[in-house]
């Protein structure tokens, strides 16, 4: 069974092959600030959990009937899409170093909230069959003493620059976390068991997904 990674994200790539799956990556291309933008149209402002699960619905819905390498998908697609949320703003990716560096600053010895989108396509033989969505949540907690050139060396790297909430907790920025409540996949970027309990929902075992043949 081969699962479909509708999306072009390193952390989820990394999680996903050391639990044991080597994802075909399908990127969706999908406009973020254009579908969010949509919705809020439509609804009104989204919460966090709304905003997650709308746009990993969505990238998950962009590949549906594609084809790799000359042959329709055939097997399970999941999108996901992850924001940090500290005092009921949230905060998707920084892009630029003034605005990593402000974050950081703001938030040393603080707690905020990673919430993480995932949604899961049976695209078995070919076509769209059924599907299964979720939103993880987990809280995060900054050391309080980190210094403000720490915080420029750190924003200098560009690791901060394309993850939620300017941090990681799996690389340099790990240091810099005092604490995580709830499942630390979540924070990286994809809760493994709530995937799990999402592919199962559809009738497929999550080991019958297991084929990488390497960890990294």
């Amino acid at each position: 069974m081969r699962l479909y990674l509708a999306s072009t994200s390193p952390a989820r790539l990394w999680l996903l092959r050391n639990a044991g799956i080597d994802p075909v990556v399908v990127p969706s291309q999908v406009d973020e600030p254009l579908a969010v933008a949509a919705a809020e149209a439509e609804h009104g402002t989204l919460t966090a959990r709304h905003t997650v699960e709308l746009l990993a619905r969505a990238k998950a819905e962009a590949v549906v009937g594609a084809e790799v390498e000359g042959a329709p998908i055939d097997g399970i697609i999941v999108g996901g899409d992850s924001v940090f949320e500290i005092d009921g703003v949230v905060y998707g990716k920084p892009h630029r170093p003034e605005i990593a560096a402000e974050r950081w600053r703001a938030q040393r010895g603080r707690t905020g909230v990673l919430h993480s989108g995932h949604w899961v396509i049976d695209h078995r033989g070919g076509q769209a069959r059924a599907a299964a969505g979720a939103v993880a949540e987990a809280s995060v907690t900054f050391v309080d003493d980190v210094t403000d050139a720490e915080i420029e060396a750190y924003v200098a790297s560009g690791e901060p620059l394309q993850v939620a909430g300017a941090f990681t907790i799996d690389s340099l920025g790990g240091p810099f976390i005092a604490r995580i409540d709830g499942d630390p996949s979540t924070v990286i970027g994809m809760s493994l068991p709530t995937l799990r309990r999402l592919v199962r929902s559809l009738g497929i075992e999550w080991t019958a997904l297991w084929n990488a043949t390497e960890r990294f």
